[in-house]
């Protein structure tokens, strides 16, 4: 019976992911069509250009899919976290200023251990305390991240109040950028995509093939049964918050390699983007359910849509109402389903 249940709800998974993935293509085929009726004469495709996929597209993408696979992780417990762009602009500056510290002759291993471990580093406690909170003090995820996300906001405005910023002469290591972060093929940067996918295929893997993966899809769809079954609930709460703030930490690592500089606005807004796209990508708030690639999927729609709007109506404040929409859609879609099957 159980292994019955299983594959019916992994073949409905599939079905989510096979029509997301159609979305995909539709909002490409409208924005190709849309890109070749607004250019000019002689003008390449306004949407289908190397510039634009990079820097519209593939590199928001990338950040936003990074930090919903550890967001779709909390919500698949039943929990919330909306405290990663805050979590990812403390880990990017944290990371910029240990770079900065170093001697400008340290040695390139130095560098990228640094620059790659302390904005994970900061992100794992940042996620850590989250969690504690949210299981030892058993307060709801919504008030923590909350509070949270303005805690560790204000840290990254008040402790280093700005970070390599050009304009202040402080640039990040060669080794770092341009360095290893800006590998590119073909003219094209590689490395958000690379990490990306290397997330993703993480998550795929944590969540359908590991014990503890499993252990959060039991806790998500019925706590009191989870731990009747021997499942440790607390731990696996717990777990969830550190992958978040961990994806959080790496999101800032290809931030500040691609970019090479981090301030204090980095990551602002982006909590509605990252659950958008997980919630889009087939997470239920209620809990129980969610994949990696539905992750994937669902901030490749919020990317393609944004890129829509700002590419052919130069106006980003339609961008929140967009995604907030996308938002009670996606819900109202997963409730009339949950509806039809009870």
């Amino acid at each position: 019976m159980a292994s019955r249940t299983m594959r019916t709800f992994a073949g409905r998974l599939r079905v989510q992911e096979v029509g997301l993935l159609s979305v995909v293509l539709v909002l490409m085929v409208v924005l190709s069509w849309l890109g070749y009726e607004h250019a000019r004469p002689g003008q390449p495709n306004l949407f289908l250009n190397k510039e634009n996929l990079v820097e519209g597209v593939v590199t928001p993408m990338s950040i936003y899919t990074i930090m919903a696979v550890g967001m779709t992780c909390v919500i698949i417990t039943g929990g919330i976290d909306i405290s990663v762009g805050s979590v990812m602009a403390l880990a990017a500056l944290a990371g910029a200023a240990s770079m900065e510290a170093l001697p400008k002759d340290a040695p390139t291993g130095l560098v990228l251990i640094t620059g790659i471990g302390v904005p994970i580093l900061v992100g794992a406690i940042c996620g850590g305390l989250n969690g504690l909170f949210v299981v030892m003090l058993d307060m709801h995820p919504f008030i923590v991240t909350l509070g949270s996300m303005g805690i560790f906001r204000c840290m990254a405005i008040v402790l280093p109040t700005q970070a390599t910023l050009p304009s202040a002469g402080r640039l990040l290591p060669e080794a770092f950028r341009p360095g290893l972060m800006s590998w590119s093929v073909m003219g094209v940067e590689v490395v958000p995509l690379l990490v990306t996918f290397a997330v993703v295929g993480a998550g795929v893997l944590f969540l359908r093939y590991m014990v503890s993966g499993r252990e959060i899809y039991a806790v998500g769809g019925n706590e009191e049964a989870a731990r009747f079954s021997g499942i440790h609930v607390a731990r696996a709460k717990f777990l969830v918050y550190i992958i978040s703030g961990v994806c959080a930490g790496i999101a800032a690592v290809v931030s500040l390699g691609r970019f090479g500089t981090a301030s204090s606005n980095t990551a602002q807004g982006y909590e509605l983007a990252v659950v958008a796209g997980a919630v889009i990508g087939g997470a239920s708030l209620a809990g129980g359910r969610g994949t990696a690639l539905g992750a994937l999927l669902g901030t490749l729609i919020i990317a393609l849509i944004e890129n829509g709007i700002v590419t052919f109506s130069n106006n980003r404040e339609y961008r929140l109402g967009i995604i907030g929409a996308a938002i009670l859609l996606a819900v109202a879609l997963e409730r009339v389903s949950a509806s039809r099957r009870t």
